[in-house]
């Protein structure tokens, strides 16, 4: 039977992830007004989303092993409902007292959580789509991300400031709870693999079985997962160190100037978004290497802005105008790379190859971080020094990854 891009299932699944991911943006961002609120630091709630990671990032490949080994429908299921439960206790429990503890533990619990739930989620979608509407669906599912970051923190905010804390997770939990709602009416085919082996050799079998996959049977997916973290290396530590520091300490702007900018970029990921599904069936494997071009491009402007003697109003509408054309690059090159990598991907492997792709990924944003906060440090009174060279090194990891596709495609199949 056809499957189509509105069907049942992936209109639940939609509708799912919109409920989770406007749970979970208003949650981080009460929480992190709370914890300013009662310590007065804003590191403290850093450290603790940074602690966090660590879970997801070491317990991702085990979430792709269960949800290549179990029903992916019954994982969400429990896990949103988990989450929902968990939200529910930690309000239950808080008091100001033991805000830092009881909201360490619970970001925690979520991380862990999610290392189960993301790659489940990202093997769905093969499952209930197929050829080119894997795309579309991918770019369906970030346009969903885009608008939940756009209007849920806004309406988290003001949430908080009218009713306080609690009542925003209440809200919370209703989302993470509808969202286990909305996916029991899913239905996905249980997996066919079986293992009658032991816990420890079933997990052995199936780390040897992907990594052989991705190294000898489809190197080629491998160097996509690698092009998409080494991607996001870049561009998150640009977007998320760089930009408040170029816009608020070098050119002296106030938070309004940086509000206004970080809308506009969660309108680019939406635009990049369109234009992934727009461009589905047109966009070749070895174009992306375009897309990345144009990410360095875009960088490249930034940093050419701060060297050009221009009014501070005009260096700040160029880099808005910059990272907006970063966001919509790293939009639809996220959505191509991960459509292509699930279209190669078996079904069997499909978990353990999405748990790769998000455990990389996840290394690969803090990395970046922690490197671009030294370097803008480091020149801080010469930025263009640190972007002008990024724009540069992306824009030629583009210009290789386009000779290697060349290549590829010409060798015999």
């Amino acid at each position: 039977m056809k499957r189509t891009l509105f069907a049942k299932n992936f209109i639940l699944l939609i509708l799912g992830q919109a409920s989770s991911l406007f749970g979970n943006f208003i949650l981080k961002l009460a929480l992190s007004m709370y914890i300013l609120e009662i310590t007065g630091s804003a590191a403290i709630f850093a450290g603790i989303l940074s602690a966090a990671t660590v879970p997801a990032i070491l317990l991702s490949p085990f979430g792709g092993i269960l949800a290549d080994r179990a029903n992916r429908k019954t994982i969400m299921v429990v896990l949103d409902a988990a989450t929902g439960t968990a939200v529910l206790c930690a309000t239950l429990l808080l008091s100001q007292s033991n805000a830092v503890a009881v909201i360490g533990a619970l970001l925690v619990i979520l991380s862990v959580l999610g290392a189960f739930e993301t790659p489940t989620v990202q093997a769905c979608i093969p499952q209930m789509l197929t050829g080119d509407d894997i795309v579309r669906g991918n770019a369906a599912v970030n346009q969903v991300a885009s608008i939940a970051y756009l209007v849920a923190p806004a309406l988290g905010g003001i949430l908080y400031a009218a009713v306080g804390l609690k009542p925003v997770l209440y809200a919370s939990t209703a989302c993470f709870l509808s969202t286990a709602f909305l996916e029991c009416m899913i239905r996905l085919d249980p997996p066919h693999s079986e293992s009658h082996a032991g816990v420890l050799s079933t997990i052995k079998q199936d780390f040897s079985e992907s990594i052989r996959f991705l190294r000898k049977e489809q190197p080629d997916i491998l160097n996509m997962l690698l092009l998409t973290a080494l991607s996001r290396f870049f561009v998150m530590g640009i977007t998320i160190v760089g930009l408040p520091y170029l816009v608020r300490t070098v050119l002296g702007l106030d938070a309004a100037c940086y509000g206004v900018t970080e809308s506009l970029l969660a309108v680019a990921a939406i635009g990049g978004s369109i234009a992934a599904g727009l461009l589905t069936g047109k966009q070749k494997y070895c174009k992306l290497s375009l897309v990345l071009e144009a990410l360095g491009g875009s960088i490249l402007i930034a940093g050419i802005a701060f060297v050009l003697p221009i009014p501070v109003m005009a260096k700040y509408a160029i880099n808005t105008a910059a990272f907006c054309g970063m966001q919509a690059a790293i939009s639809i090159f996220s959505i191509f790379a991960v459509s292509r990598i699930q279209q190669k991907t078996p079904n069997h492997l499909l978990g353990k190859v999405m748990a790769y792709t998000a455990a990389i990924t996840l290394c690969a944003q803090p990395a970046g971080q922690l490197l671009y906060g030294f370097l803008f440090d480091r020149f801080r009174y010469a930025v263009s020094l640190v972007l002008i060279p990024t724009g540069v090194v992306v824009g030629g990891i583009g210009l290789l990854e386009a000779a290697s596709a060349r290549k590829a495609d010409k060798k015999p199949a």
